[in-house]
């Protein structure tokens, strides 16, 4: 069943109904997304730079916490297994999810800080971008994969959200952990080495990510064969392409399936692709085969690229007609 399908038939309630016990184990890295908002009407007389008179602030869970709330935001059941600081923004991070609606299981490593991202914005752009983050130690990530292997015989389908902070060190060995146990392992990977990634059933670059490790590709024909050849060499059963504004594409042994983009206005994409991830997981949990699946991720992405900052799509957006 795909989004133009989206009325109150039998078929469609059926689908709500399964997307509410649906059960998705996110893991990865996580981070606190802070947003100060202000005011510019003059350069400092200190350096050339604008000097911004903060009005207002905001803070959101983002990185593999974004994928878990767009999980909840659509009705399904996230639990997330994650690694933040023993301080202030570990606490914020917490205290965001349980509203939310995530089970949070975040393991506290006070030799760390907790990842940040403190964005300054003025009239709706980014003028700056400050990033604090530090790796987990070795040991806090061994106790949290003993924890995903009890984890999995409760959820269906498994989501690692790399944002290349160190949290997924032990990615191939959860991968192989979750297919051992038949649960569908999804990958939003980061950097060149995908080698680390074999096995997954589904890996999610977007453009810019594929086009790093695949090389430039001449035409949709060379793409393709670039695509398919990944897809074998990394013994995945499919791989997502997200194309920005040329939609996505969806490469699987049975052939290629593409959709366009279905956003109307793109805002700020920051997020998206933990839109797209969540929502696929989401909806192969719920029982729809991986080309519905993708409409339906698609659809929500148009969605949340509407909106300022890491945002989510919600149930009522999703299966609005």
């Amino acid at each position: 069943m795909t989004p133009s399908a989206a009325v109150e038939t039998p078929e469609f309630t059926a689908l709500r109904s399964a997307v509410s016990t649906a059960r998705v184990l996110v893991v990865g890295d996580v981070m606190l997304d802070r947003y100060w908002f202000g005011d510019v009407d003059r350069i400092s007389p200190e350096a050339p730079v604008p000097v911004a008179r903060i009005r207002k602030t905001d803070e959101r869970a983002g990185g593999a916490a974004n994928v878990a709330r767009n999980i909840a935001a659509l009705g399904g059941k996230a639990t997330l297994l994650a690694v933040v600081g023993e301080d202030e923004a570990g606490d914020s991070l917490e205290r965001l999810l349980i509203a939310d609606g995530v089970d949070a299981q975040l393991y506290r490593d006070p030799a760390i800080a907790t990842t940040v991202k403190l964005r300054v914005l003025a009239k709706q752009q980014q003028l700056l971008r400050i990033d604090f983050e530090e790796s987990p130690s070795h040991e806090i990530l061994a106790s949290k994969l003993d924890d995903f292997r009890r984890l999995l015989a409760d959820i269906d389908v498994v989501i690692l959200s790399d944002y290349g902070k160190g949290g997924l060190r032990h990615v191939y060995e959860m991968i192989a952990a979750a297919r051992n146990a038949n649960k569908p392992v999804l990958v939003d990977p980061k950097g060149e080495d995908y080698a680390r990634y074999r096995g997954a059933t589904l890996l999610t670059p977007n453009r810019s990510e594929f086009r790093q490790v695949a090389g430039p590709w001449r035409d949709e024909a060379d793409l393709v064969a670039k695509a398919q050849s990944m897809r074998e060499q990394l013994d995945l059963d499919a791989l997502l392409v997200t194309r920005s504004e040329e939609g996505m594409t969806l490469f699987r042994k049975q052939g290629v399936n593409h959709t366009p983009t279905l956003a109307r206005e793109v805002y700020d994409v920051s997020g998206a692709g933990d839109t797209v991830i969540g929502t696929l997981g989401l909806m192969l949990a719920a029982g729809q085969a991986l080309p519905e699946a993708m409409q339906w991720s698609n659809r929500a992405a148009g969605i949340v690229v509407g909106k300022l900052g890491t945002a989510v799509c919600t149930t009522d957006e999703l299966f609005g007609a």
